[in-house]
């Protein structure tokens, strides 16, 4: 099939759809969809709220628990325990189809009556205040990860241990306050870094050890803002630095992303991939328009897929690990995921389900809500095998006939997700406010719900600024604190096992809260949004190492898609043009 344009019913702004496309729809039997990628992405991302907890009483037990869902989000919660039991079965729940009423209607009134836990989280050790999470053990304040223990305060922290204040690391151990990680070891302060060890503040590094404030090296060790020492002039150079306090660290700080500002970025950040478009992805093959994705294959229009494997799909917002054929999803994955489509929550091992949410286990299903070990089932009514398939046709086109139409006129047909004003989050709740953030007016005005924080007040007891300089002067009682942010002036804690760590790997104690230390790092993260640019290797404005093969022309031809947006300060190469000057 040909390429197609079509305009979005949402931005009103043109899209293509590619031959590629079309045969991923024939595959799966769905239609083609009427919102952009882009757009498509935001209604998805409405779905997810990764790192924001709130306390609530269970509606099961009435104790006090943590929860994802803010208390005014009109869904049913339990806690986790209480969820996971066999008292209570969804099957109760069940619903006869209304065909004189849109489905949506009626799928979004039984979601709020079935119970949803409370933090998503399984096989969890001494890891009571983390969220969206699996295999952790002994964490504290760890979002969107996985497999890893003994670690705090980051979010996508993946099979590693012993790291604090970092976001979207994987393999990695004894790593503070950095940003896209693997297979690191002690290395902090950095961003973008590949098996490197003992590194601090920075860059694009891989197979480094001991280095310091350097950018796009490769392979080397005993350097300091690229420049080479011999082992015993970069130990006495690098005791100067005295990342151990915290004027130190402010003044390492702003020297080396000063010395970053210098060099060249790829226009894609990644390694080891193959015919591949998007950003922060590695050793994968066949992907468009990814966004944080590891290891995967034939790939549309995905964002944070970072637990292999996962394979042929499209339109993927946090998933993986066993995904296949699916379409259409968010926070879906975990085991064998295959033919899922326009689906939330739904994992482990699901298959051939559609329009549901929270079922565990199951398969075909059609519409349902906190099934478990379930199959045959709409509006979570038990039906025989040719019922349902009977049944599915029907409400098929019932949905086509009697679509859903919301606030704003936008038509919601099969083939749509869920229309994001039945999100249980507020938009600025969700994850969908990091990469394309909207003021409470502009938010609303799309028809977004917008929720101000309603936070706790605590009783400062400390000033930050009166934190001992160096953390060696730091008193253990300091856990007994409660610190104002140099930032927000709002109140944190400093806990005995990042007070631990600090003083193992000689580190100032932070000044600024858990929050603003989150944002202050994805602030390095490029946005879920893709741009066309031209690569600004020119020689008449930057000096490159060696020659190009444009050299004699002058600025490089070479034009690419990329999260850079064009008002984005950071120099921008092509490949080939970047390569040269990696060193």
């Amino acid at each position: 099939m040909k390429e197609e344009t079509k305009t979005c019913q949402n931005c009103k702004k043109e899209f293509q759809i590619e031959p590629e496309d079309f045969a991923f729809y024939e595959k799966i039997n769905v239609p083609p969809p009427t919102f952009c990628p882009e757009c498509r992405m935001i209604r998805r991302m409405m779905f997810r709220n990764e790192r924001k907890i709130f306390l609530i009483k269970s509606a099961k037990s009435g104790k006090e628990i943590l929860s994802l869902y803010p208390p005014d989000s009109g869904v049913t919660v339990y806690d986790e325990p209480e969820w996971w039991t066999d008292d209570w079965d969804a099957i109760s729940f069940a619903k006869d189809y209304d065909f004189s009423r849109s489905f949506f209607e009626q799928f979004f009134e039984l979601t709020k009556l079935v119970p949803r836990y409370s933090r998503d989280v399984s096989y969890m050790e001494a890891s009571d205040y983390s969220a969206n999470a699996n295999n952790l053990k002994k964490c504290y304040l760890l979002f969107n990860s996985n497999y890893s223990e003994d670690s705090a305060y980051g979010n996508a922290v993946d099979k590693s241990s012993f790291c604090f204040d970092n976001s979207h690391i994987a393999k990695s151990e004894r790593c503070y306050n950095s940003f896209w990680l693997t297979n690191c070891y002690q290395t902090n302060f950095s961003s973008e870094c590949e098996d490197c060890n003992n590194v601090w503040f920075s860059k694009n590094c891989r197979g480094c050890n001991d280095c310091f404030g350097c950018v796009n090296l490769r392979g080397k060790k005993y350097h300091i803002f690229n420049e080479p020492y011999s082992k015993e002039d970069y130990l006495r150079k690098i005791g100067s630095f005295s990342p151990q306090t915290h004027a130190g660290i402010e003044r390492a700080k702003a020297k080396a992303h000063e010395f970053w500002s210098r060099f060249p970025n790829k226009y894609l950040q990644g390694i080891k991939n193959l015919n591949s478009s998007g950003e922060y992805v590695t050793n994968s093959k066949n992907i468009k328009h990814g966004y944080l994705v590891r290891e995967g294959e034939d790939l549309r229009y995905v964002q944070y897929l970072q637990i292999p494997p996962h394979k042929d799909s499209m339109d993927l917002t946090v998933g993986g690990n066993g995904v296949e054929l699916s379409y259409e999803c968010v926070v879906c994955g975990w085991g064998k995921l295959h033919k899922v489509r326009f689906s939330a929550e739904c994992w482990p091992d699901v298959m051939d389900i559609e329009y549901s949410m929270f079922c565990k286990s199951s398969s075909n299903l059609f519409g349902c809500m906190g099934l478990k070990k379930k199959q045959y089932c709409i509006l979570n009514k038990q039906y025989t095998k040719e019922e349902f398939l009977n049944f599915r046709e029907r409400i098929i086109k019932h949905m086509n006939e009697v679509p859903y139409i919301d606030k704003k006129g936008r038509v919601y047909k099969y083939g749509e997700f869920f229309p994001a004003e039945f999100s249980a989050f507020s938009y600025n709740q969700s994850i969908v406010i990091e990469h394309f953030p909207l003021k409470k007016e502009e938010a609303e005005a799309q028809g977004f719900r917008w929720q101000e924080p309603n936070r706790r007040e605590y009783e400062i007891t400390m000033k930050s600024e009166d934190i001992p300089d160096s953390i060696h002067d730091v008193d253990e009682s300091i856990i007994k604190e409660t610190i104002q942010c140099a930032q927000c002036k709002r109140a944190y804690r400093l806990i005995k096992q990042e007070m631990d760590f600090l003083k193992k790997e000689g580190i100032a104690a932070p000044r600024i809260c858990v929050e603003c230390r989150h944002e202050e790092r994805i602030l390095q993260r490029n946005k879920a949004k893709f741009y066309d640019r031209q690569c600004e290797c020119d020689y008449e404005i930057f000096k490159n190492f060696t020659k190009h093969t444009h050299h004699l022309e002058g600025r490089c031809s070479n034009k690419f898609e990329t999260a850079y947006a064009p008002e984005n300060p950071n120099i921008v190469y092509c490949e080939e043009c970047y390569l040269k000057e990696v060193v």
